[in-house]
């Protein structure tokens, strides 16, 4: 992989680290790309699907997961995981995404993994050709492209730094902080960075010197390379060796910092777990001279870095590269309180899901009402077969009559000379558990039971103890000899067009035994419209958790509203023409009791 990131790459990003993923994202803003770099979030503990960030003045919403592997199966085209766990978790997660499988680079910022963990870590990725950006470490860049979390800075250093856009330096450190000081310098000196990579200050890390600067070497976006070593182990030997080969001929910059340790009578560590010598050639005055004697350009001092940047870039002779236009990030920005992921009133037609509103409403488009429910409450694209069905359901459970709670309230408040949306509103608020809540009952019983495989018995002998009665069963005049043919109408239709209805089956397995002990304990319309919901959703490719969250929400109970809506208006309507007087109960009809009150 010549190379490393590039304005596609998205990444997911382990342990919601808020502040270094705006940073990410007011990168992406900047250098204008055109889709966010974090693609989801790996959130264990947090119980939100979303969280909010800015893009420029505006928001956007990332979204949220349990684990890595469920954010790998939503965003699979997301190859990077920025591991942002503490030291105590890092490891772990890093070889679960190894075991997973699907990340071509895994970036780990915990300081302090053990050793022996590290190196067994570092070794399973170079098996499954993984780059590793850490242990320790702030990551890395690809300038213009993608960059990972806080390696930069601010986007006012990144900017000038000139990290915004590509240039023609290869940089490897292992210091994060100096990787943003050397970008600095090299943006002074030269004409920026085409790649960067901090390695990390851990003794063991993932992809060493060498690796980085062999990618390096094969990306004909980098023209030189800088070096940036420190005292302790033999890693800037492999690059001599690299040199002395032919495998690397493009310009080397190097300097190895820590040179100041010979002047202490012992050994001393600098900040890194890596920075100590433990024999001669780890030292940093080893290790800069024997890079010197094999051609690669090293300063007399760190202080004369700046000097050898600029000789080797403008030896190179290397064509200026063209400032493009960024975006600024506005210093002030205020959060939305409201967010809305079903439809748009901005453009010059409001739109459903994406869709202007004349695309589906007029008829010379063959959409029907099943088609708007399926954007504005799925935001899909239902097939016809399914949105027939929705239209079906809505149809049949329009109206029941005006004997029904529902209906009874909206003709009693109609005819109180209240309003169409006050006498609706009052019917609709009888709705529940006792009357159209049978729908949501059903799909989630026998679906309950289809899931943990329990025969008919079992199921009514569960139902039993539970002490409810198995919504969806029982019809107070229809039966097997006298059979409601609005369920068999929606049967039918299931039959006919359906890819497959196994919830449906069972539950004909369910009245097979109930109606053996009483002939109207038949499925009923509620059942089974919220068990044929289920089979539609199933063979429309939701997941049982989606299926059960739609159930949980009240989803089903939606659509007995939509159609009831129907027929209550119609019954408000029907009051109103007939101009019907205020409705009094008839005393016959009441129970009188009254006692005379005790006195206390």
């Amino acid at each position: 992989m010549a190379q490393l990131f590039t304005r596609d790459t998205q990444a997911i990003f382990w342990n919601n680290n808020a502040s270094a993923i705006q940073r990410m994202l007011d990168y992406d803003y900047t250098i204008k790309r055109e889709k966010p770099s974090v693609a989801g979030i790996v959130a264990p503990t947090g119980d939100a699907k979303f969280q909010k960030f800015f893009w420029g003045a505006d928001e956007i919403m990332v979204p949220l997961y349990k684990t890595t592997a469920e954010a790998k199966a939503a965003q699979p085209q997301a190859d990077v995981l920025l591991n942002f766990a503490s030291f105590r978790t890092a490891y772990d997660v890093t070889m679960e995404a190894l075991e997973m499988g699907g990340f071509k680079t895994i970036m780990i910022t915990a300081e302090g993994i053990p050793e022996r963990l590290a190196r067994k870590m570092n070794q399973a990725a170079r098996d499954a050709g993984v780059i590793v950006i850490g242990p320790a470490t702030v990551g890395g860049i690809s300038p213009g492209a993608f960059k990972i979390a806080n390696v930069g800075g601010t986007i006012e250093n990144i900017v000038n730094s000139k990290l915004h856009r590509a240039g023609s330096c290869g940089l490897v450190t292992r210091s994060g902080g100096l990787f943003n000081e050397l970008s600095n310098i090299i943006a002074i000196n030269a004409d920026g960075i085409a790649e960067g990579v901090a390695i990390g200050g851990d003794r063991f890390v993932g992809s060493v010197f060498i690796d980085n600067l062999l990618r390096m070497q094969d990306n004909p976006d980098v023209k030189y390379m800088i070096l940036l070593g420190e005292v302790g182990g033999t890693e800037e030997y492999k690059v001599i060796e690299a040199v002395k080969s032919g495998r690397i001929t493009k310009p080397i910059i190097a300097w190895c910092i820590g040179t100041i340790a010979k002047y202490y009578s012992s050994g001393v560590q600098f900040g890194h777990a890596g920075a100590s010598a433990n024999a001669e050639r780890e030292t940093a005055e080893a290790k800069n001279k024997a890079m010197a004697e094999a051609g690669i350009h090293v300063p007399a001092t760190f202080n004369d870095l700046p000097a050898k940047i600029k000789e080797v870039f403008e030896s190179l002779n290397i064509a200026p590269v063209p400032e493009p236009e960024i975006n600024i990030v506005p210093a002030v920005r205020r959060s939305k309180q409201f967010i809305c992921t079903i439809s748009d009133d901005r453009g010059e037609e409001a739109t459903y899901a994406g869709f202007p509103i004349s695309s589906v409403a007029l008829p010379s488009t063959g959409k029907g009402i099943g088609d708007v429910i399926s954007l504005l409450w799925f935001k899909k694209q239902y097939p016809k077969w399914a949105t027939d069905f929705i239209e079906t359901v809505i149809k049949t459970v329009a109206d029941h009559g005006p004997a029904v709670s529902g209906a009874h309230n909206a003709k009693v408040t109609a005819r109180a000379g209240k309003s169409v949306v006050e006498s609706l509103v009052t019917g609709l608020l009888t709705i529940g558990p006792r009357f159209g809540g049978a729908i949501d009952g059903a799909a989630e019983y026998f679906k309950y039971a289809d899931d943990n495989n329990l025969t008919p018995a079992e199921f009514l002998n569960y139902m039993k103890k539970q002490g409810v009665p198995i919504p969806g069963i029982g019809h107070r005049i229809k039966s097997l000899k006298n059979p409601d043919l609005r369920v068999k109408g929606l049967m039918d239709y299931a039959a006919e067009n359906f890819p497959k209805t196994p919830l449906l089956d069972y539950a004909r397995t369910v009245e097979a035994l109930t109606t053996s002990k009483k002939e109207n304990l038949i499925l009923n319309v509620d059942g089974t419209i919220g068990i044929l919901m289920v089979d539609m959703w199933r063979a429309l490719g939701y997941s049982e958790t989606e299926i059960d969250e739609f159930i949980a929400s009240g989803t089903l109970n939606a659509f007995f509203i939509a159609g009831r809506t129907i027929g209550f208006i119609g019954h408000v309507l029907d009051e109103k023409r007939l101009a019907m007087p205020m409705y009094r109960h008839p005393m016959d009809d009441i129970l009188y009791d009254v006692q005379v009150a005790e006195k206390i």
